[in-house]
């Protein structure tokens, strides 16, 4: 059975409300009319690369809210802000690249703990309103690098906020963000309502 006709069982089955996308390594523009009437929604071609799938998932989950629904993909501007995202991780890194630039924010990052708390530390005093901080990344961990931008000479040191995202969500975990100096910890896979509830509280 091939992808069109799964597309055509399952839209009979379960109706319209499933969101089906079509990957292929093969020139979908042969079967797209075909698989549009079969219920598809949307086209990948392979390679599958991260930032394709996301705009694809973004484009299309947005195209089908009705008007007077708001994505928090674009209800917030955190235009003018300069944010440091730590994280190792490839496509973590990003997928929250896409979610934060989507806000207007510039963006940079840094790969581990050594790199964040360099590019702090080379920075000028303001420079950056918040850093977001992976926890278990190579080199230098994120509790680490927390504690020497806390203890570095820099005129933000102390001010600068900064929170923890990882998947390790339990209590202790918490405490120990708190105790290296984060002002917060945020949970991952993130919640991208969360996460921009958190930053305007922090930011406004």
């Amino acid at each position: 059975m091939d992808g069109v006709e799964v597309t055509r069982r399952i839209r009979k089955e379960l109706g319209p409300d499933t969101l089906i996308i079509i990957i292929s390594a093969y020139d979908w523009s042969e079967i797209e009319n075909e698989a549009r009437l079969a219920g598809a929604n949307a086209f990948v071609s392979k390679p599958l690369f991260e930032s394709t799938l996301y705009h694809v998932l973004a484009s299309t989950l947005l195209n089908e809210q009705t008007e007077d629904e708001q994505s928090p993909l674009t209800s917030v501007s955190f235009a003018g802000k300069h944010f440091l995202l730590v994280e190792d991780n490839e496509l973590n890194q990003e997928i929250a690249l896409e979610i934060l630039k989507s806000t207007g924010a510039e963006v940079e990052c840094a790969v581990n703990g050594k790199d964040a708390v360099d590019c702090f530390n080379a920075s000028q005093a303001g420079h950056y309103d918040i850093i977001l901080m992976d926890v278990q990344m190579p080199i230098m961990g994120g509790y680490e690098a927390t504690k020497l931008i806390r203890s570095s000479s820099h005129p933000d040191a102390q001010t600068v906020p900064i929170f923890a995202m990882t998947a390790n969500a339990f209590r202790e975990d918490e405490e120990a963000a708190f105790a290296s100096g984060m002002n917060g910890h945020i949970a991952k896979p993130i919640d991208v309502s969360l996460l921009f509830k958190v930053l305007s509280e922090i930011l406004k």
